[in-house]
């Protein structure tokens, strides 16, 4: 039998500052936080000064620690934007490593915003980046964006959000498929949320992970700007709404584990910076036992 304990969130204490040593104060939205080859954390993502200027954000930041918790040391931004090759803005981050390559994916924008386009860079050591000469990967609507990538079986799957129609509708988390994390396949819909819209919508900042035999989701802003919510499901390429096992208070939730435990991150526009909180999941299945 199965259980629907929730999943929980210890207290958030911030990690990173990128206002540190500057004369305004700067944020953090949609980051993506990886370990190199030598075991040091790095850390991209939006940045820009406070306030908000969502379409005026156009570098990632970059930093890098030995430990989760820091103290981090802050780099030169690790891309700009590149108005030769149609970006209009960077937003959002997620990088994995493969076959000894460091792998960074994007929304860039352009002037279509219901083909947006979802681009693609690559590096020997996290701090030289070189986009694809091939251009976007794909073009999705209304202003796909937030791509996160895992591994699933034999093939890669890259969950971003976007609307059920170019031109909006239904919020939704659609995902493709990849053997080479170059050529994706046809866009597949994992999650699909009642609320309707353009722009900006709750299913933002996928990420899915497997834990104990489940799959977990993991998305918001719900309800507010500081929310998330998590859903889980026997299948990483279906979830519904009835699946929801928890409310975590964070904007852009990654995921990430170090020395065997959970931890999630919070950021955003007036966050201040990063904060890390410990993550638990639930004994999410029981095994019966027969007596002998």
């Amino acid at each position: 039998m199965t259980t629907r304990e929730v999943v929980r969130a210890g207290p958030f204490a911030r990690i990173y500052d990128p206002s540190a040593g500057e004369s305004e104060n700067w944020y953090i939205n949609d980051h993506t936080i990886v370990r190199d080859v030598a075991g040091r954390w790095h850390l991209f993502g939006i940045t820009h000064p406070e306030p908000a200027e969502p379409f005026g954000e156009i570098e990632f930041a970059h930093a890098s620690a030995d430990r989760l918790h820091g103290p981090w040391t802050k780099h030169a931004a690790a891309l700009r934007v590149d108005r030769r090759y149609g970006e209009t803005h960077l937003w959002a981050p997620y990088v994995v490593e493969a076959d000894g390559q460091y792998r960074m994916f994007y929304a860039a924008g352009g002037a279509d915003r219901t083909g947006a386009a979802m681009n693609a860079a690559t590096s020997p050591d996290l701090f030289r980046w070189t986009r694809l000469p091939t251009g976007p990967l794909f073009r999705d609507g209304y202003d796909a964006r937030d791509p996160m990538v895992v591994r699933v079986g034999d093939q890669w799957v890259m969950y971003y959000c976007a609307t059920s129609a170019p031109t909006g509708g239904h919020h939704v988390v659609a995902y493709r498929t990849s053997t080479d994390l170059v050529h994706w396949g046809e866009r597949h819909i994992a999650y699909i949320d009642p609320t309707k819209g353009a722009e900006a919508g709750n299913t933002e900042s996928p990420y899915v992970l497997r834990q104990d035999g489940w799959w977990y989701l993991f998305i918001g802003p719900r309800p507010h700007y500081v929310g998330t919510d998590v859903f889980r499901s026997d299948s990483p390429f279906r979830f519904r709404i009835g699946d929801k096992v928890g409310h975590i208070a964070a904007h852009a939730a990654e995921v990430v584990q170090e020395d065997g435990r959970w931890w999630i991150t919070s950021a955003g526009w007036g966050q201040g910076g990063v904060h890390l909180a410990p993550l638990s999941f639930p004994q999410s299945r029981v095994v019966k036992t027969v007596p002998r």
